[in-house]
């Protein structure tokens, strides 16, 4: 990608309202765009950091045997009167009449719209258990969005759904995710506390949350510094030492970056969700629910990998790997552009008309892994210095492709 050609551009400032390093940071870089309060554009840059982020997911999510879909972000009121959530949810879920006096609302979640295609399509044993998931907009009526991103009105999600016969089963299944979904956040660089929390009125069992320990986030939780053991703090009673290993409790703010939660029955009997067992019985379909946020993790990457210049991504996510910066040999960088572009090294090459200055400090804002310099003083060779890193070494174009 020319920069030259990059749709928007850096600012100089950061928005009067950013109150944490990822909201200035993606705004200021040109990741994100604000329409209105908590409603966002992204921007070229941070939409392909939310693919990269969402093909990690997608892989993780397919080979846990989930089949993707997508499902309205428009439903029906009826559907929601079902489960009663449509009078509960009333304060965030935003709720219309349309040009014919219907009732209906903008996604908030997807449980009742998923169980409905699974009573009418799941009827025995034989097409247990299985799991689906999608990659969609949710819309919540947020009182005070804030932090960019991180918490909006309106925002991406991956939301898995399962699908049992017996407990067990999805006992088993819900253990697997939790596995698939530390794989998804060592993917992307983040090291993250699964910590129980409320299951709230649907079920006696705890469901989890998964919090990246940071003072940018709106939790708070409680954790062993030795082991994993960690709960929201609306769960934890008043200890010292980790009932798990003994090990000293910690209290930290934490960003939610996924939770997963099992509803056992409470669809069943409510939406009327029954399939025909081995037995020949009846038995309730159970469903378990399982949610990851991918723009808040994209805002939640940048406030772990940031300095005071600006982002520093991992390659994983990256919006390109390589940032090519031209000094005054256009046409000599021109060639190892093209030649990068061949060996399937994604790069953002600055071709602008700019000085030194101000390429650099915009390649430190935008924060792509490694920057490559062309110039005079390089006599033909490359200097390379990883965003992470302070030195720099000098390497042929041969030598640099090798070397990745």
């Amino acid at each position: 990608m020319l920069q030259s050609r990059l749709f928007t551009k850096t600012q100089k400032l950061p928005p009067k309202d950013a109150a944490s390093a990822s909201h200035k940071f993606l705004v200021q870089g040109g990741f994100v765009d604000m329409l209105m309060a908590g409603v966002y554009t992204y921007l070229p840059l941070g939409w392909r950091v939310i693919n990269n982020i969402s093909n990690i997911v997608r892989e993780e999510m397919n080979n846990m045997g989930g089949q993707e879909m997508l499902m309205p972000a428009m439903q029906p009121k009826n559907i929601w009167e079902e489960t009663g959530r449509w009078a509960s949810l009333e304060e965030i879920m935003y709720q219309f009449k349309d040009q014919s006096g219907k009732e209906a609302g903008l996604a908030a979640t997807h449980e009742e719209i998923i169980y409905d295609l699974v009573r009418r399509n799941i009827h025995s044993y034989k097409d247990l258990p299985f799991a689906i998931y999608q990659i969609q907009n949710k819309f919540r009526n947020e009182p005070r969005p804030r932090g960019g991103i991180m918490r909006g009105r309106e925002f991406m999600m991956k939301d898995l759904y399962s699908f049992h016969l017996s407990q067990e089963d999805l006992d088993v299944y819900y253990n697997q995710v939790k596995e698939a979904y530390i794989r998804v956040y060592d993917r992307c660089g983040l090291k993250v506390k699964i910590a129980e929390a409320s299951g709230g009125m649907f079920t006696q069992k705890h469901s989890h949350e998964f919090q990246l320990i940071s003072e940018a986030g709106e939790d708070d939780i409680v954790y062993c510094e030795k082991c994993d053991w960690a709960q929201n703090e609306e769960i934890a009673s008043k200890i010292e030492k980790c009932p798990v290993c003994g090990g000293k409790i910690r209290k930290g703010k934490s960003i939610e970056v996924g939770n997963i939660f099992q509803f056992g029955d409470k669809y069943a009997k409510d939406m009327n969700g029954y399939a025909m067992a081995s037995d020949g019985q009846k038995k309730p379909i159970l469903m378990a629910s399982y949610g990851i946020g991918i723009s808040r993790l994209v805002a939640s990457i940048a406030e772990i990998y940031h300095d005071e210049k600006g982002i520093i991504w991992p390659e994983s996510v990256a919006p390109f790997q390589v940032h090519l910066i031209s000094l005054g040999r256009n046409e000599e960088a021109e060639t190892i552009y093209q030649k990068l572009i061949k060996n399937n090294i994604s790069t953002l090459y600055d071709d602008r008309d700019s000085s030194a200055g101000e390429k650099f400090a915009d390649a430190d804002l935008i924060g792509i892994p490694e920057r490559v310099v062309i110039s005079a003083k390089t006599k033909g060779k490359l200097e390379v210095k990883k965003r992470n890193g302070k030195e720099t070494t000098l390497l042929t174009l041969e030598e640099f492709i090798k070397s990745r």
